[in-house]
């Protein structure tokens, strides 16, 4: 789960890393009198949970307040890179020096979380590492003996920074850590991490993103979770089903990540598009399938319904009753292609023939019909 920034500026302030003076705010009004208040020219900041939103006109510099209310009028309100801009993070501007880059994120390929700092801040990470990967200090952690300060302040002095410098940027470095220890965060990063014409270092950027898994040690954004989701991928989440909007017009209901990966490949295959990735997981009762079938129902854009059960704990009569009473609920009427192999197959095929509705063994005949049906 990915935090606004104001968010993970908040909980940096409250681990000792600098962060530049500035407010919220989610209106001109506020927008005005917030640089009146900070008395020097300012920064508007869309808080919308998605990268790149300074290329795509998300942040704009304001050289007084009247400014900055002309700004806001123009932000507020607009949606930038599909996303509604309902607040600023209004910001004093830096007279900045330098730009530093400093996270700590999970590596997959060792299994471990790595420390990551670098000379070169204000871009993405991806870019130096190829470009001037010796401009990039890493420090992978062991999960039992862990991320010390001495680890911190051997990192910057690779960089070829000593003196007050070091013991500033190695505290931020290190208190980054601790920050993803105690939030159970998947990444921390300040990215520009600047130094100020005034020599201080400041996180004039804030990222942080929450594992998901760990939310319930983390009441406080329970809600906030669903924020970054369309509303028909919360729905899903809170039903816990695994939910993703695509572009097709194919509604696929699957069990298992794998079949659903490869039902939609099928689609392809066969010149189709798939509306959404789907996945039931394993064992799923019938009013999980009639909530999963509901979701696919409520998009415009699904002409037809493709569930693709291969049954080992998921019981196809399960499948077959949820599909039935999903369609009852909504009397949404939309052609429905089935496909069912596995525990009680045969009970499930009697159930939705007895409805009415044809289903299929073979997969590949099944997702044949679907394309068919939309003219594929």
């Amino acid at each position: 789960m990915k935090l606004f920034e104001y968010e993970a500026k908040n909980i940096f302030e409250k681990y000792r890393i600098p962060i530049p003076k500035g407010k919220l705010a989610s209106t001109v009004e506020e927008t005005e009198k917030i640089a009146e208040e900070l008395g020097k020219p300012v920064v508007l900041k869309s808080q919308i949970l998605v990268a790149g939103r300074g290329k795509a006109g998300g942040i704009q510099f304001a050289s007084n307040p009247k400014e900055a209310r002309e700004l806001a009028s123009k932000i507020l309100g607009s949606t930038i890179k599909g996303l509604l801009v309902k607040n600023l993070l209004v910001e004093e501007k830096l007279d900045i020096t330098h730009e530093y880059y400093a996270s700590v994120t999970v590596d997959r390929s060792t299994r471990s979380y790595v420390v990551l700092a670098s000379t070169e801040g204000g871009v993405d990470i991806e870019e130096v590492a190829e470009k001037s990967p010796e401009k990039i200090v890493r420090y992978w952690v062991d999960p039992v003996f862990g991320f010390k300060e001495y680890h911190a302040r051997w990192m910057v002095k690779k960089l070829g920074i000593g003196g007050k410098d070091l013991r500033t940027f190695s505290n931020i470095i290190y208190n980054l850590y601790r920050i993803t220890m105690d939030y159970d965060a998947e990444l921390a990063e300040s990215n520009p991490l600047v130094k100020t014409s005034d020599g201080r270092f400041v996180a004039a950027d804030a990222r942080i993103i929450i594992n998901d898994d760990a939310l319930f040690r983390h009441k406080e954004y329970s809600e906030r979770a669903f924020l970054e989701y369309s509303e028909r991928e919360a729905e899903a989440k809170r039903h816990g089903l695994s939910y993703v909007d695509l572009t097709g017009n194919i509604g696929c209901l699957v069990n298992g990540a794998g079949l659903a990966m490869a039902t939609m490949d099928l689609i392809k295959t066969f010149g189709g598009e798939p509306a959404n990735f789907l996945d039931i997981g394993g064992g799923a009762r019938a009013e999980v399938i009639k909530e999963g079938v509901k979701i696919l129902l409520s998009k415009p854009d699904v002409k037809v319904v493709l569930v693709n059960i291969l049954g080992g704990i998921t019981r196809c009569d399960e499948v077959a009753r949820g599909v039935l009473e999903a369609l009852k609920e909504t009397g949404i009427k939309r052609p429905l292609i089935v496909r069912l192999v596995g525990t009680r197959e045969e009970e499930g095929k009697k159930i939705l023939e007895e409805a009415g509705i044809n289903v299929f063994k073979d997969v590949e005949e099944a997702v044949k019909e679907a394309v068919k049906m939309v003219g594929g």
